[in-house]
């Protein structure tokens, strides 16, 4: 496998210019006039909280629509969504996140981030290549070392009478889980959260400062591919370097596509699930003490949690003009899937606003539907399961320090940032 150093330009950049392509320069944040017309996942009161706003389009608008991102989409019941992410007849995958940037159909069928910005028939085989890493005997083995690194955050908080679980704790706990898996420095971590910003909140960015940072990310995972060439070690990278599809081995593009999904979506989607559980509980003394009280309770408590608060929201791409439940779409225009929708649809969930952590039946959609399911939800769980575990052991009782200093991000991933906690000894 050779490395090519030019292999982004494919995703950013017109090969014989140099300049940036698929590019849409208007600005897509301000404030919103009407959110059935003019929506906008980037605002502040999104990010607080946006179910009111979705309670009140599922009631009036069902699909709402923006010219905002050169024009958009967002069904916001369970049936509408589920419809999307299972058609790939309609809609293309080349690009997951909503932005003022549309990748070239030369892309396609393998997108910039394969699996999850693949179509068939090409996104079968790329994803069949990571099944292995996350199959739940896979990711049993590690569990111990998971719940050891749990311990020693908490114990670098002894002594604290005021941390932030989101900033102090549960940010770390899937970079040093995915960090591992890719044989990556343990102390690059601080960058990661870095490179998540430039890609999941950075959308409206400059181009030009869209692309620096995209490119920053992408050197860092070229260095990474070379190092592990000149020393091949028993991890993911290795892996995905060795593979093959159609009995060659993968572009350069495909695998440093793939680590920078790794790397991006496995963090942020589980830091945010823990962040946003760990909220909760700051929050509801009364579930909080039940869980403590009753940890066998747990498991089925996460799961509500995953559905109350999931975390993701996926993009589609329309691949040509039609008329689609009620409403007229173009050709490139964006639908997002809000997961987060399709969980608080009362047509689909019985007390769906409501947050009840003995939930029995509990069918929720936060790691997707169709075929771009999440290749690593047992991964996520059992990060989701320990970090709760080892937090609910070690710091029984805690509650927020002011509800108003919490903090959410903007973009389609959607956690705490920023959760002072308390503890109350």
């Amino acid at each position: 496998m050779t490395v090519d150093d030019r292999f982004t330009q494919g995703l950013f950049r017109d090969p014989d210019e140099n300049e940036p392509v698929g590019v849409r320069s208007e600005i897509v944040t301000g404030p919103v006039s009407d959110w059935a017309t003019d929506f906008s996942h980037l605002e502040p009161e999104w990010a607080a909280d946006p179910y009111p706003i979705i309670d009140d389009l599922r009631g009036r608008c069902p699909v709402a629509h923006t010219d905002r991102f050169g024009g958009g989409w967002l069904p916001t019941r369970y049936e509408d969504v589920a419809a999307v992410a299972y058609d790939t007849e309609q809609f293309s995958s080349r690009s997951i996140i909503m932005s003022n940037f549309r990748p070239p159909l030369e892309l396609a069928p393998m997108g910039g981030s394969p699996p999850i910005s693949s179509d068939p028939p090409f996104h079968h085989h790329a994803r069949k290549l990571l099944l292995p890493a996350f199959t739940k005997t896979a990711v049993a083995k590690r569990e111990e070392a998971t719940r050891a690194y749990c311990h020693a955050l908490i114990d670098a908080l002894e002594g604290r009478a005021e941390v932030d679980v989101a900033r102090d704790y549960a940010q770390h706990i899937p970079a040093r889980v995915i960090s591992d898996m890719l044989g990556f420095p343990p102390e690059d971590g601080p960058r990661f959260r870095e490179f998540i910003e430039t890609v999941l909140e950075g959308v409206n960015l400059p181009p030009e400062e869209r692309v620096a940072g995209m490119d920053e990310l992408f050197d860092y995972l070229l260095a990474q591919i070379r190092d592990h060439l000149d020393n091949p070690r028993d991890d993911l990278t290795t892996y995905l370097i060795d593979a093959e599809i159609f009995g060659q081995k993968l572009e350069s593009a495909h695998v440093a596509g793939t680590m920078a999904l790794l790397l991006i979506a496995g963090i942020d989607t589980t830091w945010s699930a823990i962040g946003a559980s760990l909220w909760h509980l700051a929050k509801t003394p009364a579930d909080r003490e039940r869980l403590v009280s009753e940890p066998e309770l747990l498991p089925t408590a996460m799961e509500e949690f995953l559905r109350a608060y999931a975390p993701v929201t996926m993009a589609r791409l329309v691949k040509q003009d039609m008329h689609w439940n009620g409403v007229d779409m173009k050709a490139d225009d964006w639908v997002l899937l809000s997961f987060p929708a399709a969980n608080r649809d009362p047509a689909q969930f019985d007390r769906a606003d409501e947050v009840v952590i003995d939930r029995e039946v509990n069918r929720h959609v936060a790691f997707g539907l169709g075929i771009h399911r999440c290749v690593g939800s047992h991964l996520a769980r059992m990060e989701l399961r320990v970090a709760l575990e080892v937090w609910l052991e070690r710091v029984p009782r805690f509650s927020l320090v002011d509800p108003a200093a919490v903090t959410w991000a903007t973009g389609q991933v959607r956690g705490p940032r920023s959760v002072p906690v308390r503890i109350d000894g």
